[in-house]
């Protein structure tokens, strides 16, 4: 039996021991990236993710993979059983010695801090009809304090130590009932475990329905007091990336329910010391 499973990147069909993923047209550089992470694990994390098995060529690159145990995350806070397996799995992802990545080929995360508050710069400069808010002003006050910090953020310079999965939306992280594996490489690389424990934190999907607990998860992994802190001085450039996807008209804007952007806007007044 199969099921295919269609996103704005690829489509995904569960077979019963295979996973084939194929990427849409002019995504190689996510296909390479993909098998690249993959077998990399495989080699210095075994277990952690699914093992690359082939690549199919054709009009669009596909990566077949092993399907492994688990179910995603449920949309509610992890146990506190989860959390340590979760934290586990990050940590033997982190544990993965840069020399490795550099050894198979892989460079840096998509998005990383530099990269991601320029693209801000651009998304958050747009012109927007705020007309269609519930709180027109609120989301015009939350944009100006957004437009203002990703002008001048004043990020910590990274610390690229570590494999970063990039996106840990609750989907891509599979739960047997005893451990976690993760799913989903697309956009992994090099990168600062602070900056993506921000991006976990703050991404909408876990965000909105408090499936990652900040202080739990660091603790799980392992953060340093430093660490800590630089990912508290990260969040707000993930919070603005997702007030810049939630405004109206964009995709986040559309898949969720009104008063969303509203309750996001206060949050990242929150993030930048606003109230």
């Amino acid at each position: 039996m199969q099921t295919t499973v269609q996103t704005s990147t690829h489509a995904v069909t569960l077979g019963d021991t295979e996973v084939r993923k194929e990427f849409v047209a002019d995504h190689e550089a996510e296909a390479e990236r993909e098998w690249a992470c993959l077998a990399l694990l495989a080699e210095h994390a075994p277990g952690l993710a699914p093992r690359p098995l082939r690549r199919e060529d054709g009009a669009t690159p596909v990566v077949v993979m092993e399907r492994v145990p688990g179910e995603p995350l449920a949309p509610r806070p992890l146990s506190a059983a989860q959390t340590a397996a979760l934290g586990a799995a990050l940590r033997r992802m982190y544990d993965v010695a840069p020399t490795a990545l550099a050894d198979a080929g892989i460079g840096g995360r998509s998005h990383g801090p530099r990269e991601h508050a320029d693209l801000m710069v651009e998304w958050l400069g747009r012109e927007v009809d705020l007309a269609p808010c519930r709180d027109p002003g609120l989301v015009a006050e939350a944009l100006a304090a957004a437009r203002a910090y990703v002008a001048d953020p004043r990020l910590p310079e990274p610390h690229l130590t570590c494999l970063g999965i990039a996106d840990l939306n609750p989907a891509n992280v599979l739960w047997d009932g005893r451990a976690v594996r993760l799913v989903d490489f697309e956009d992994a690389g090099l990168s600062d475990p602070a900056y993506e424990l921000a991006d976990h934190v703050e991404h909408l999907g876990s965000r909105l329905p408090g499936v990652y607990d900040a202080r739990a998860l660091a603790d799980a992994v392992g953060l340093t007091r430093a660490d800590r802190e630089r990912a508290a001085a990260y969040r707000p450039l993930w919070g603005a990336f997702w007030l810049a996807m939630l405004l109206p008209g964009n995709r986040a804007w559309h898949r969720n329910p009104a008063g969303t952007t509203e309750a996001h806007a206060a949050h990242f007044m929150a993030l930048v010391g606003h109230h």
